[in-house]
This record gives structure tokens, sequence and C-alpha cells, in this order.
């Protein structure tokens, strides 16, 4: 059974911020759409590329009315030290996000499978929640590859809104 589903409110989301802030997802006013991004962690040159593409794209999501938080399981010493190593200080950074939480968000669970992986993290997941903290669109991977890209995903948005086409996937 799915947790998150389309036009259902999403779990409960808070996280500790690299900026020293707590982040709620229910303290979010954004105009259109938050866009919630779960990331492996430092340990992931995959997702080392894809948050320094997102990091160039916050401003194109900002005028359309979307705010971002990128998530990872990383503690907070590992959080800092991917804003400092991977150029990506435009995004909001939360960590500390647990394990039992990220099922919650029907995130996938991996086991560490060398010594550059932590002991047990959670795979990618890609969320836009609307401002009344339900669930417009997912994308969940198994993997670190084949993510959604931000390029589509913008021309996405300012589809759904020209067209107010409606969440889809909760029959």
């Amino acid at each position: 059974m799915k947790n998150v589903l389309p036009k259902k409110e999403v779990p409960r989301l808070r996280v500790e911020t690299t900026n020293g802030m707590q982040w709620d997802l229910r303290d979010q006013k954004p105009e259109n759409f938050t866009l919630v991004v779960f990331y492996r962690g430092l340990h992931c040159p995959v997702c080392k590329s894809y948050l320094q593409e997102l990091n160039e794209k916050t401003e194109e999501f900002r005028e359309k009315g979307v705010n971002i938080i990128c998530i990872s399981a990383n503690n907070q010493s590992l959080a800092e030290k991917t804003v400092k190593e991977w150029d990506v200080d435009k995004l909001t950074i939360g960590f500390n996000f647990a394990t039992e939480d990220a099922r919650k968000w029907d995130l996938y669970v991996s086991e560490g499978i060398n010594d550059n992986e932590p002991e047990v993290f959670f795979e990618p997941g890609l969320f836009l929640i609307k401002p009344d903290n339900t669930l417009y669109a997912a994308s969940i991977q198994t993997m670190p590859f084949a993510r959604p890209k931000f390029d589509e995903l913008l021309k996405a948005i300012d589809f759904v809104l020209e067209k107010e086409y409606p969440a889809r996937g909760e029959a």
C-alpha cells in the first residue's frame, strides 16, 4: 500500500537545514508548488551533478512560484560539506532525514555496498507538492540513475499552470 498518493495530503516533513533553520513543509506558502528533492547523500556523484543543475535553475523555478528543498539522510557535518564542495549555495539543504520517515514517503532504502556508501540510505525521489500539502506529482527511483530532467519539469509546470491540469494517478 502506498503512503503518498496524488491529491492526498503528504506525510509530515520537517528537517533541520544547513542554514541553521528548521524547515517544515506545512509552513511553506509557495505560489504554486514546493519541489522536494530527496537525494542519496554526499557519497553520490550523480546526486552532485543533479543538485548542481538544480542550483543553476533555482531562479527559473522561483519565477514559476516553486519553492525548493533538497533532503538527505546525511548528518549535519556531511550536509555542510555538501554545500561547501558541491556548489549548491542557492539550495536549501535538509539533513538527518530518518529511514522510517523516508519509508513514509515511499522512498526505496538501500544498504551500502562499499566503504564510500553509508550503511543505510534512501534512493532519490522528486515530489511536487501543492500549497495545501497534497501531492501533485512524484518520481521515485530505486537507483541513482534516470531522474526527471529539470528543463522538462519546468516546461511541464508551465503546461500544468496554463491548462489547470489536474494531478493524476490517484485511482
